[in-house]
């Protein structure tokens, strides 16, 4: 991606790529995990930070004592993040009158106003 503003369909081309594309895009965190889980997790750098440098997407992973297991679940994260941002958005129905809409109509009713005006019969003079 070229750095700018991403939009849905690129979003959609990434989520396309198998997992190892989006890896090779990555930068891979390894972490201590904290809470629940016993001298297992306190021991080992097994919880994982994945990032995706073109798009700044990240997800952590501390599910399984294995690095490659929580990597692999980072990656499924970017992943099915790519496909939530890839829906195009919905076509917006105007629900609202737009400032031009409100202009017209108060100019139709102008126009009506003085059409009106100038069918009555002159004002009698005192």
């Amino acid at each position: 991606m070229d750095g700018g503003k991403l939009t849905y369909r690129d979003y959609a081309r990434l989520a396309r790529l198998e997992l190892d594309e989006i890896e090779a895009q990555c930068r891979v965190e390894a972490f201590r995990a904290h809470g629940p889980g016993g001298q297992g997790v306190n021991t080992t750098d097994s919880a994982v930070r994945v990032t995706h440098v073109p798009t700044g997407v990240s997800a952590v992973s501390r599910q399984s004592r294995s690095q490659y297991r929580n990597r692999r679940l980072c990656l499924k994260k970017i992943r099915r993040i790519f496909e939530e941002r890839s829906k195009a958005p919905a076509k917006r129905i105007a629900t609202v009158p737009s400032a031009a809409a409100k202009q017209a109509r108060l100019d139709a009713k102008r126009r009506t106003g003085e059409l009106k005006r100038s069918r009555r019969p002159p004002a009698p003079e005192d």
